[in-house]
């Protein structure tokens, strides 16, 4: 059943795009495009302003879950780079004590004073060891610390492109607000304005009329038109005949104020 359905549908479509082709050929295509966004802008001019007016409300409106989102978004960045801050800055702290440690190991090697904290002695060797300790982990912090202030820097570039974002959302909601607002003073405005008419004329049904009445007229004008082409086109197919007693040269003489003269240079009239 599902099938057959699905074999008419397809059917339909090929029978319709068969017929399109028919009739517009190659530009089919185009043609239903243009009768597509004709159809679309036709219907959303139909709809009220009013609507439309409500709709930008509540489009804007809609705005402010994601100034919200983009908020916390910030706050939580804030937090992360103070957070980030304060462990590079407890980082460096360590490893400037760890710096003076290692310098004490190394007064200690050229002195010869291994006498170390506790006054414990040791020896060059130990002493060695333990300077080589410290300075494999000072270079691994050292790095630690370089990564975090690269990451510092992303985050607080991040922060500072959020807080731009978030400005100009939050300001470009209130221009459009003010905008819609605007509108819907101007709409109420003309509004007013309408009711305070007296009569209010639907022309749309004379314009209608006048369009009738050219388009008889038109009409008129190219029946007559073709009327007196066959009749200046007709012509050569009538009979030479006259009605009898008619003195069509003495008709013409007096319509153009003309006299014919004959051989003696006298004017001379003559019946046909």
């Amino acid at each position: 059943m599902v099938c057959k359905v699905v074999k008419k549908g397809l059917l339909g479509a090929a029978l319709s795009a068969g017929a399109l082709y028919l009739a517009f050929g190659t530009h089919a295509p185009s043609y239903v495009r243009t009768a597509f966004h004709k159809v679309r802008h036709t219907a959303k001019d139909s709809v009220p302003i009013q609507f439309e007016i409500d709709r930008a409300k509540e489009d804007i409106a809609a705005l402010e879950p994601a100034i919200l989102n983009n908020r916390e978004e910030l706050a939580r960045g804030e937090v992360d780079v103070e957070h980030l801050k304060s462990e590079i800055d407890t980082v460096r702290g360590n490893l400037a004590a760890e710096k003076k440690a290692m310098l004490a190991l190394r007064e200690s090697l050229a002195t010869g004073d291994l006498k170390l904290a506790g006054h414990v002695s040791y020896t060059a060797g130990e002493v060695k060891s333990e300077l080589a300790h410290r300075l494999d982990h000072y270079r691994n912090v050292a790095k630690i610390l370089e990564e975090k202030e690269t990451t510092l820097k992303a985050r607080e570039k991040a922060v500072v492109a959020a807080r731009q974002k978030l400005t100009e959302m939050a300001s470009q909601k209130r221009t459009l607000a003010t905008k819609v607002e605007s509108i819907q003073a101007r709409l109420q405005a003309i509004e007013a304005t309408q009711d305070k008419n007296e009569f209010n004329f639907d022309d749309s049904a004379l314009a209608r009329a006048k369009q009738t009445v050219n388009d008889l007229e038109r009409r008129l004008e190219v029946k007559a038109r073709v009327a007196e082409m066959e009749g200046h086109f007709s012509d050569a197919g009538r009979p030479l005949s006259i009605e009898a007693g008619r003195d069509v040269v003495k008709e013409f003489d007096a319509e153009f104020d003309h006299q014919a003269k004959d051989s003696g240079g006298k004017s001379d009239h003559k019946s046909l």
